[in-house]
């Protein structure tokens, strides 16, 4: 009979590593999982693409009818057509004083070349292609010929998140050229009427 009491005392065994369970793997590149994470990878990407390209044209945006507000005239309740084309007009020359500084800063320097030339470059281009689209299609500003939109647009504070609930209209050159035409119309026939009557 053995002895009560006394136990040979046996090593433990040593604990293996077990992998965590959130461990990364290592992913064949032409596995579905490796697609898989490429395809989230892009999706992101591109949300984020989106999301910074948004907040540049409300960026854009934000500015042009910021550069509105500040010019509205504060007795007015509403715009013409043609007090809309001339406010326009004023837009398209918001430039000039910008680039008539650029022009003696380049005469007075004593370097080479355009100093101020990508900034310079940006204003013709942002010019050149307003100028297009008020000769084309239509300039999009907010809507100042209509009382109720008016009225919201002069209760704007410039908040950008508010922007969607500002309404714009397309205004081009043709719109001042038919009122002119309109009412020289309308002058003649008051003559005739006036040569009839006499």
């Amino acid at each position: 009979m053995g002895q009560r009491g006394t136990y040979a005392i046996q090593p433990k065994a040593a604990r293996t590593v077990k992998p965590k369970v959130g461990a990364e793997k290592v992913i064949h590149p032409y596995s579905r999982k490796a697609s898989q994470l490429c395809r989230q990878m892009h999706k992101m990407q591109r949300k984020e693409r989106n999301k910074t390209e948004r907040a540049v044209k409300l960026g854009i945006i934000g500015q042009k009818l910021e550069w509105f507000h500040t010019h509205l005239d504060p007795i007015k309740t509403a715009y013409s057509k043609q007090e809309a084309c001339q406010l326009v007009e004023n837009y398209l020359k918001r430039f000039e004083s910008e680039l008539e500084q650029i022009q003696i800063l380049a005469e007075i320097g004593t370097r080479q070349g355009r100093p101020h030339a990508a900034r310079e470059d940006a204003i013709r281009h942002t010019k050149q292609t307003e100028r297009e689209l008020y000769h084309g299609n239509g300039l999009e500003i907010p809507d100042i010929i209509n009382i109720k939109h008016f009225r919201m647009f002069r209760e704007w504070d410039g908040d950008l998140k508010q922007l969607p609930n500002i309404k714009m209209r397309k205004v081009t050159a043709r719109d001042a050229k038919e009122k002119d035409k309109k009412s020289k119309k309308k002058m003649d026939e008051d003559v005739d009427a006036d040569s009839m009557v006499s």
